[in-house]
C-alpha cells in the first residue's frame, strides 16, 4: 500500500511541477519502479489491518531472542598485546616514503668520471706544489737537469736570502708592504662600494640613459689596461696626481668589472622584497645597505677576489716614481732581475707574492658555497 501511495503522489507532484499530465507510458514507468521504504518494527500490530484484507486482524508472533553467550570474567583475562599494537599501527597514519632516484650511470661511469676530476684537480694544483717546491730548493738542485719536481733537501735558506736582500735595501721591506697593503684594501673598498651602489640603481630603477650607459660599461670591458694606461696617465696628471697612491686607487675605482658583475646579480634579487621594505618605512640606504647587500654576498665577494688579485700584483712603475712610495710587486721583481745568484730568491719572491691572493680565494670561496646553499629568493 506504501508503494501505491507514494507513487501516486510521485504522479501528482509531476503533473503540477511540468503543468500536464502525465502519459499512461510515463505511470507505468512510475509504477514500475521499486520503492524502498522503512518499516519501524511496530507497525504491524495486533489489530492493524494489511493490504489484502484490511478488516483482518494479524497475530503476532513473539520474537525470542536467542540466549546470549555468558560474559567472559574480565579479572583472570589478559590483554592482547600483540592485537592491540596491530590496531594501534592500523590507526598510525604513515607518510609515503620518497625513494631516492638512482642516477642514470654505471659504476664504470661513476669511476671514469671520478678520475677525470682528479685529474683536473691535480693539473690545477701542480703550478702551486712546483712552486712552493722550487722556494724550498737549494742552488744546486734548482739547475737540475732533467728537473726535479720535489726537493731532496729542502731548505729556508731562499727566504732568509730575500730577507737579508730587502733590509740592505734603503727602503724596508715593511714599507714596500705597507704600501700595497694600503692600495689594495682603499681600492677594494672603493671599487666595492661605489660599483655595488651604481649597479642598485641600475639593476632596480628606470631613468633616462640607463640602458645606453650600461652598454657603454659594456663596451669598456673589452679594452685591458694596456690600452687604458696612457689615458688615465693623462687624465691623473691633469688632476697632479702622478707619483701619489690615488693614481692607483682611483683608476681602480672606475673598473667596469665591478659595475658589470654586481649589476647582473641584482637583477635576480626580487624587486617585491625591496618593495616591502620600504612600505615598511625603510629609506633608501636602509634598503641597499641591509637587505640588498646581504643577498648579493656571492658577487661582492667574486669582486673582492678579483679586486684584490688585480691591486696586489700590480707594480705602479708607470705612475709612481718615488721608491719609498712603490709596491712590493715591484721590490720583488728588481730582485727577480739580478741573475743567477738570485735565482732561489725568486723562487721566494713567487711563493710570497701569491701566498695573500690564494688565501683571500680560499676565504672567500667558502663563503661563497654557504651563502648560496643556504639563499634561495624567488619573485
Amino acid at each position: 500500500m506504501s508503494n501505491t501511495t507514494n507513487n501516486t503522489t510521485e504522479n501528482n507532484n509531476y503533473e503540477t511541477q511540468n503543468g500536464g499530465v502525465m502519459n499512461e507510458e510515463v505511470k507505468e514507468n512510475v509504477n514500475s519502479e521499486s520503492v524502498d521504504l522503512y518499516v519501524p518494527e511496530d507497525y504491524f500490530e495486533e489489530g492493524t489491518a494489511t493490504e489484502e484484507n484490511p478488516t483482518e486482524e494479524v497475530a503476532v508472533t513473539p520474537i525470542v531472542e536467542a540466549p546470549s553467550a555468558p560474559a567472559e570474567p574480565l579479572i583472570n583475562k589478559k590483554p592482547d598485546k600483540k592485537k592491540k599494537k596491530d590496531e594501534d599501527d592500523e590507526m598510525t597514519y604513515h607518510k609515503p616514503i620518497i625513494k631516492r632516484r638512482k642516477p642514470n650511470r654505471s659504476i664504470a661511469g661513476d669511476m671514469f668520471l671520478y678520475i677525470f676530476l682528479l685529474l683536473v684537480a691535480a693539473l690545477m694544483f701542480f703550478p702551486i706544489v712546483y712552486a712552493v717546491e722550487s722556494a724550498l730548493k737549494p742552488l744546486d738542485e734548482l739547475y737540475k737537469f732533467p728537473p726535479r719536481i720535489f726537493a731532496q733537501n729542502p731548505t729556508l735558506d731562499n727566504f732568509s736570502d730575500l730577507f737579508v736582500t730587502l733590509s740592505k735595501s734603503w727602503v724596508s721591506f715593511g714599507r714596500y708592504l705597507f704600501n700595497t697593503v694600503f692600495i689594495t684594501t682603499l681600492g677594494t673598498a672603493g671599487h666595492l662600494f661605489l660599483a655595488s651602489m651604481a649597479a642598485f640603481v641600475l639593476a632596480k630603477y628606470e631613468f633616462p640613459g640607463g640602458k645606453t650607459f650600461f652598454k657603454i660599461v659594456t663596451v669598456a670591458m673589452m679594452f685591458t689596461g694596456y690600452v687604458t694606461g696612457i689615458p688615465n696617465y693623462i687624465i691623473m696628471s691633469k688632476l697632479g696626481m702622478i707619483d701619489t697612491y690615488w693614481s692607483i686607487i682611483i683608476p681602480a675605482f672606475a673598473s667596469p668589472m665591478g659595475l658589470f658583475l654586481m649589476k647582473q646579480f641584482m637583477e635576480g634579487l626580487p624587486t617585491s622584497l625591496i618593495e616591502a621594505a620600504k612600505i615598511d618605512g625603510a629609506t633608501e640606504w636602509c634598503v641597499f645597505s641591509r637587505i640588498v647587500m646581504p643577498n648579493v654576498k656571492p658577487a661582492w665577494l667574486t669582486l673582492i677576489i678579483f679586486s684584490v688579485q688585480g691591486l696586489w700584483n700590480n707594480k705602479a712603475s708607470t705612475l709612481i716614481y718615488s721608491e719609498e712610495m712603490k709596491t712590493l710587486p715591484y721590490a720583488m721583481q728588481q730582485i727577480q732581475a739580478g741573475g743567477i745568484a738570485r735565482t732561489g730568491e725568486a723562487a721566494a719572491v713567487l711563493v710570497v707574492l701569491m701566498v695573500v691572493p690564494i688565501a683571500i680565494f680560499i676565504f672567500s670561496e667558502s663563503q661563497i658555497l654557504e651563502t648560496m646553499a643556504s639563499s634561495g629568493l624567488k619573485d
